[in-house]
């Protein structure tokens, strides 16, 4: 009788047997040594299926035994070793057995290496992190648990899922909010990052792009991926900056000068007040939180315009930057939306919580060896934050959002009109 043995060559019933007698201190090995079983019959199970049964002839096989071989099939403790039978097909070459590629193609040890790096564990920590201190099941050489190999898994599969993100379909997301904010990577290494909100409120990741600084091209490279992907040029949404320039002269160029952008107001205050005197910060944080909350963008707008005023004697800077894109600062309440959605669609806190996440799970790397490995890590970060995604606080409005979107494009192509016919005349 055969008896097939493991990477540290004890047959696998001597294993679940050792093991069941202290189960309390060995149910890991206990369980390994299970599965390993299981999967033994499986296999022999597909040659008898291919070959019918030892010694047998008939004319309904398909192929012929040809000894046996050891090969090794990761679970997420480690490699392990198993012998399994070989199979060849009347034309002479290897003949795979189903069960054995469809435990091959899980790839566990991988995924599971992915998980444990995402989560904050070092690759030198990996082999510690795989196994149980009292699990009875040891890591022999060649077990897949180095730090180099954990590194090595956490390269292919991150890359392919990059890849996968960055090919996907756009068309099919009825995407009504655009985010678009940079991730500073290093110091002459920067990711742009977009994530967009759909009519129904869930929030989506849509992609990255690398460059040396947040600039006009960088930018305008990840847009143009979205739009080869799918996203719709002609359909009007909204797109929330934090107040780059770069940004703005991106979007306008695809999307068309008339574009809704909404700069974060958050980012602006906090401008503000980096440069005024903590004296004066109760009095102009007030202001603007007023002139924030207010309904009317005519009255908010003057309400900005007569602070600027007011500071403009002594802090000219400080009253330059309130008027500095003063129209950006109130295009949700142009669009006379509800105050609640206003509040959400005001600032950038949606991709800031998810530019917390990449550095959270890039801590460990101390050294950017190329943008590639950038964009790997920024990535899988930004797929595991997706993980933790919630609806937007005011979904039930964002039908609001819509109409108040197609309106306005329908306003600003019948002006263009006019303008343009007026030009003509003239």
């Amino acid at each position: 009788m055969t008896q097939h043995t493991t990477f540290n060559a004890i047959p696998t019933n001597a294993i679940k047997a050792e093991a069941l007698t202290s189960m309390s201190a060995s149910f890991e090995r206990f369980c390994l040594a299970a599965g390993l079983e299981a999967l033994t019959e499986m296999l022999e199970a597909d040659a008898v299926s291919a070959c019918g049964p030892r010694h047998g002839r008939g004319r309904s096989r398909q192929a012929h035994r040809w000894g046996k071989t050891t090969g090794k099939i990761g679970f997420h403790g480690g490699k392990v070793e198993l012998e399994r039978p070989r199979l060849r097909g009347f034309d002479g070459k290897e003949q795979a057995l189903p069960s054995w590629e469809a435990a091959q193609s899980e790839d566990w040890l991988g995924r599971w290496a992915m998980n444990q790096m995402l989560i904050n564990v070092s690759t030198r920590k990996f082999q510690r992190s795989m196994r149980l201190p009292e699990g009875g099941v040891p890591a022999q050489k060649g077990a897949g648990l180095s730090k180099s190999a954990a590194s090595r898994h956490f390269v292919a599969l991150s890359a392919a899922r990059l890849k996968e993100w960055m090919a996907s379909d756009l068309s099919g997301l009825d995407l009504l909010v655009i985010q678009i904010d940079g991730i500073h990577m290093d110091e002459d290494m920067t990711l742009v990052a977009a994530l967009g909100v759909d009519a129904t409120g869930d929030k989506h990741p849509l992609g990255l792009a690398e460059g040396a600084t947040e600039n006009a091209a960088t930018v305008q490279a990840l847009i143009d991926n979205l739009v080869e992907r799918g996203l719709d040029p002609a359909v009007p949404r909204l797109f929330i900056i934090d107040g780059s320039k770069a940004l703005s002269k991106a979007i306008r160029a695809t999307f068309g000068r008339d574009v809704a952008i909404q700069r974060c107001q958050i980012h602006k205050a906090r401008n503000i007040m980096d440069r005024l005197p903590k004296s004066m910060h109760a009095q102009v944080r007030r202001v603007l939180r007023q002139a924030w909350e207010m309904d009317d963008a005519l009255k908010a707008e003057q309400l900005l315009r007569n602070l600027a005023r007011r500071l403009e004697k002594d802090w000219e800077g400080v009253s330059a930057s309130i008027l500095e894109g003063l129209d950006e600062m109130l295009t949700v309440t142009r669009l006379g939306l509800p105050a609640e959605l206003r509040r959400s669609l005001a600032c950038t806190n949606i991709i800031e919580n998810v530019t917390g996440t990449v550095r959270r799970v890039c801590r460990n790397v101390k050294y950017w060896r190329s943008p590639s490995m950038a964009l790997r890590w920024a990535g899988a970060a930004m797929q595991e934050a997706a993980k933790g995604f919630r609806r937007l606080k005011a979904h039930k409005q964002l039908p609001l959002l819509k109409a108040a979107l197609a309106v306005r494009k329908a306003k600003t192509a019948s002006s263009n009109e006019h303008l343009d016919q007026t030009a003509k005349a003239a």
